[in-house]
């Protein structure tokens, strides 16, 4: 194995507590990368009971003493660049460009929670003679955070940077398909100085993830994967009356106008689809043309096949996705669809053994199609044609999911009408992903997030913290009314 077996982190220590494991392959090649333990409840209990001896005193840092180990974090992030890139690369199968443009990504959500004590200001206010009304933002306890295969480096770090820095202490479940990534963050926070238990790692599946919801002693649970487990986590967590925020996946809607920029148009969705291979909860999966739109859809085709499996376009995780998002192929077709690109059966020299689906572009889905409604998770287009604006409008309101969406257009009224009118969280113009920059928080609608707020940004500053309101009086002679 080119890396040494994964561990479960917990006060500060890499534990193997002889659990039952697997195998981390590289969806790349196949290979055999690692093996991965299947913990338990009573690793989690050890890890809890970690956390909970770390909080006393890390509660008691200010918030700008604790951002400090972050600036020192974000300097070995930046230092180990070429490393977590190469780690992406090999357990999640993305290219190394989009491998660095995640961990890059990192760094920038590490600089957000280093802001925090510029942002996060405690209010006080003389609210009658002599009384005086304060309220200050605490940490809600003991967290957890778990984190799904598609994005290793980057997804940990919408979670771990914010809600540390609030003085909470941290459970991070990685995705046990990529969990090495998670051991490499872990161990650059023990060298940036962060005290043991403040983040303690347990790997595992599903089992660990039930047991996360239903422990006692953790107060809040943040999760991102597929729609389905988004409900039961969320179902389960809040049941244990924990604060939840449960995101889940997507069916991205693209309206595209015929007035639209045809070149830009073309490169920007075709980049939406088939970037990270369509394995992002933000990429484009399905355009709806409005009118006369083949003048794009060409171009689009031409586009399309400049994306090389195993050059600019890296792997999807598992065997088991491959053949899922094969098969979607082929219903679309059987069903009367017409594919344009085709990226069924693609072999990579040097690589046969790897989980390869080339760029696919199939034009003439109708809305009820399987492939229009369910999330593909695939760098797959699928071209819906509708009428008019208004119908394609309505197309984008009956998915399930409310992620994103974007319209293409040089109209800045009709521009207008989808970003009024579209339900998803968050809107693009002329944009393939459109992904909110910090401190703009990241969050969708409708089955694409369960939960109040948001994930990442200024909004996630109200998950990771409560309220506490004090009101104080000294000087018994200021009472002048029944307000003081």
């Amino acid at each position: 194995m080119p890396y040494a077996e994964v561990k479960n982190y917990i006060d500060g220590a890499f534990l193997s507590n002889g659990e039952a494991r697997i195998d981390v392959l590289s969806p790349l090649d196949g290979s055999k990368l690692s093996t991965v333990p299947l913990s338990n409840k009573d690793t989690l209990d050890k890890a809890v009971e970690s956390a909970k001896k770390a909080f006393i005193s890390w509660n008691a840092l200010t918030l700008k003493e604790r951002v400090q180990y972050l600036y020192r974090y974000r300097e070995l992030l930046i230092k180990h660049a070429d490393e977590l890139t190469e780690l992406v690369h090999s357990e999640n199968g993305k290219t190394l460009g989009e491998s660095r443009a995640e961990v890059d990504k990192s760094v920038e959500l590490t600089e957000f929670a280093c802001s925090l004590p510029q942002i996060v200001a405690n209010e006080i206010q003389d609210v009658s003679k002599g009384v005086e009304c304060r309220s200050e933002r605490k940490p809600v306890g003991i967290v957890a955070s778990i984190t799904p295969f598609n994005f290793p480096n980057m997804v940990p770090h919408w979670t771990i940077p914010n809600a540390i820095a609030l003085g909470n202490c941290m459970i991070f479940k990685p995705s046990e398909i990529v969990p090495l990534s998670a051991m490499r963050i872990v161990e650059l926070l023990k060298e940036a100085g962060l005290p043991d238990g403040v983040v303690n790692v347990v790997n595992g599946g599903k089992e660990i993830v039930e047991a996360i919801c239903d422990h006692p002693d953790i107060d809040a649970v943040s999760f991102v994967g597929s729609t389905k487990v988004a409900k039961i986590v969320y179902r389960r967590a809040t049941s244990s009356l924990k604060r939840c925020v449960a995101l889940g996946g997507a069916k991205n809607h693209l309206i595209v106008l015929p007035d639209a920029n045809p070149e830009m148009t073309a490169s920007d969705v075709v980049a939406s689809m088939s970037g990270c291979a369509g394995q992002r909860c933000m990429a484009a999966a399905a355009m709806v043309g409005v009118g006369s739109i083949d003048h794009i859809v060409d171009l689009m085709t031409k586009e399309a096949k400049k994306i090389i499996p195993g050059e600019n376009l890296g792997s999807v995780i598992s065997k088991e996705a491959k053949e899922r998002i094969e098969r979607y192929i082929t219903e679309a077709e059987e069903a009367g669809a017409k594919v344009l690109v085709d990226g069924r059966n693609v072999k990579v020299a040097g690589q046969e053994n790897g989980y390869y689906v080339g760029p696919t572009v199939i034009d003439h889905v109708t809305p009820d199609m399987a492939i229009a409604k369910e999330e593909v998770f695939g760098p797959v287009i699928c071209i819906i044609r509708a009428s008019n604006i208004d119908e394609a409008i309505q197309i984008e309101n009956r998915s399930n999911y409310g992620n994103a969406a974007s319209v293409f257009t040089q109209s800045g009224g009709l521009a207008k009408r989808v970003m009024e009118n579209a339900s998803a969280g968050m809107i693009g113009v002329n944009i393939g992903v459109p992904v909110p920059r910090e401190p703009f928080s990241f969050g969708g609608w409708n089955e694409s997030k369960f939960g109040v707020g948001d994930i990442t940004g200024k909004s996630s500053i109200e998950f990771w913290t409560q309220v506490k309101k004090t009101t104080t009086k000294w000087n018994a002679e200021d009472r002048t009314n029944w307000m003081s």
